[in-house]
C-alpha cells in the first residue's frame, strides 16, 4: 500500500518549523506537568476544575502541534515552494489524530490516567517531525491519491486508538488481580471500545488498500505493500478469531499489537529506512 507519492529533494527545517516545533514542544511539556499533578486539590479548588486545566492544556499543546504539522507538511518557509512527507510528519499525523480523538472521548469517558503518556509520545513525534520535515512531494499521479493516503493515515490513527485502549484494559486487568479499584472506565467498556476501534480501522485501511491498488498501474509486492496487506491479515483474522471463538485478553492484544506493529512497519519503517538509513526517496510502493 503506497500512503504517499514518491518523495524527492530532502528538506532541511526551515525558521517557521523550527518555531512551531519548538511551541508544539513546550506546550506538551506544560500538558505533561499539568497531568503529572495529581496531588489534592487545593482548598477552594474543586477536582473538576483541576481536571478541566488539563484537559485545556493538552487541547492547546494539540492544537500548537496542528500549526506545527501545517507548517511542515505545506513547506512554508522553505527554500523550495511544495507540499512534503515522509515518515516523521507521517508518525507525528497519527499520533494527532489519535489525540484528537482522545480529546474528544475524553470529554464523556474518564480515561485521564493516559494523559502525561500522549503528551510524552507526542512531544516524541513533534521533534522527529522536527529533525526530519519530510521531502518535496511531486503532484500525485492520480486524482484518487489524496483519498487512498487519507485513508491509509485514518486507519493508522485508529489502530493507535484501538492500542490505547488496550492498555488500558491491560492496566484495568491488573489493578483487579490486585485487588485494587479501577481507576476508570471498567474492563468490559474498554474491550468492546477497543473492538469497535480495530473494526473501524480495518475497514478504512480495506478501503485505502483496494483504492491503491486501483490507480495503482504496475502493483508490486514491495515492502511496503507486503506488510500493509499481512497487517490487514492479522488484525481481520482477530475480528474473525473473536466472533468465531470468542477471543480476548492477552491472545485478542497479541494479534492487535502484532497488526498495528505491521502496518508502523509498513509505512513509518519502510520510509525510515529510506530517508535516514539510505538516504534516497523513493515511493511507497517500490
Amino acid at each position: 500500500m503506497s500512503l504517499s507519492p514518491a518523495l524527492t529533494s530532502p528538506a532541511t527545517p526551515s525558521v517557521a518549523l523550527a518555531v512551531a516545533s519548538g511551541l508544539a514542544l513546550l506546550s506538551y511539556v506544560w500538558a505533561g506537568v499539568q497531568a503529572q499533578a495529581r496531588a489534592s486539590a487545593p482548598p477552594g479548588e474543586s477536582q473538576t476544575i483541576r481536571s478541566g486545566l488539563r484537559w485545556t492544556a493538552l487541547a492547546s499543546a494539540w492544537g500548537v502541534h496542528l500549526l506545527a504539522l501545517v507548517v511542515d507538511i505545506s513547506g512554508w518557509g522553505q527554500a523550495q515552494d511544495g507540499a512534503r512527507f515522509g515518515f516523521a510528519p507521517a508518525l507525528s499525523l497519527t499520533v494527532w489524530l489519535v489525540l484528537t480523538v482522545y480529546l474528544v472521548e475524553s470529554r464523556f469517558y474518564p480515561l485521564h490516567s493516559v494523559r502525561r503518556v500522549l503528551a510524552l509520545i507526542a512531544a516524541l513525534a513533534v521533534g522527529l517531525a522536527w529533525c526530519f520535515p519530510g521531502e518535496l512531494r511531486p503532484t500525485a499521479a492520480s486524482a484518487w491519491a489524496p483519498l487512498h493516503w487519507m485513508f491509509g493515515l485514518a486507519s493508522y490513527a485508529l489502530f493507535g486508538v484501538a492500542v490505547l485502549h488496550a492498555g488500558l484494559m491491560n492496566r484495568a486487568e491488573q489493578r483487579l488481580r490486585h485487588g485494587r479499584a479501577s481507576e476508570g472506565l471498567p474492563v468490559l467498556r474498554l474491550e468492546r471500545l477497543t473492538f469497535q476501534f480495530v473494526t473501524a480501522g480495518v475497514v478504512v485501511l480495506s478501503l485505502a488498500i483496494l483504492l491503491g491498488w486501483w490507480f495503482t498501474p504496475h502493483w508490486r509486492w514491495g515492502h511496503k505493500n507486503l506488510l500493509s496487506v499481512l497487517g490487514w491479515l492479522v488484525l481481520t483474522a482477530l475480528l474473525a478469531g473473536r466472533r468465531l471463538y470468542g477471543w480476548r485478553g492477552r491472545r485478542a492484544m497479541r494479534w492487535l499489537y502484532a497488526g498495528a506493529g505491521l502496518l508502523l512497519l509498513a509505512y513509518v519503517g519502510t520510509r525510515f529506512v529510506l530517508e535516514v538509513v539510505l538516504q534516497r526517496g523513493g515511493g511507497l510502493g517500490g
